[in-house]
């Protein structure tokens, strides 16, 4: 019975896995919100990524933050929302956070990984945000009811 036990339970993470990632709205004194432009997809989106084995989404955040901008957490970042994001993966979320409370760890140049980056206000985001982004900027701005999809 163990045997079969096992054998289900890798079954149905094959077909119900779920992956989970961590990003943030870091915003400036100004109200200026932080974008990316990946290397390897289209569009300015937040910073962020995965949430690894043993993480805490929080954990998670405060490294992809650091990793890919140059941003520590100087205090608690707020859950803004989760969204599904299946369009990318059927069993993707995403938990997005409101940064406030941050300090310039180190400066970051453009690598494999990020292109650029830059603040921009909410007013004018740069040409190419993806809709995701946009939409989400609404719904902090308050002109949108949030959703439950990326």
């Amino acid at each position: 019975m163990w045997i079969v036990s096992k054998a289900l339970q890798r079954y149905w993470r094959l077909q119900r896995g779920l992956t989970l990632g961590a990003r943030g709205i870091v915003i400036d004194g100004e109200g200026r919100l932080l974008l990316i432009r990946h290397t390897y997809r289209p569009g300015w989106t937040f910073p962020g990524g995965g949430v690894e084995f043993g993480e805490t989404i929080e954990t998670a955040l405060a490294r992809e933050l650091g990793e890919e901008v140059g941003v520590e957490l100087a205090g608690p970042a707020e859950l803004f929302g989760i969204y599904s994001n299946h369009k990318v993966f059927p069993g993707d979320h995403v938990a997005l956070y409101t940064v406030r409370e941050w300090r310039i760890e180190r400066q970051v140049v453009p690598s494999r990984e990020i292109a650029e980056m830059g603040f921009f206000a909410p007013e004018s985001l740069p040409a190419g945000t993806t809709p995701g982004a946009q939409r989400r900027v609404e719904e902090l701005l308050g002109r949108r009811v949030r959703q439950a999809t990326w």
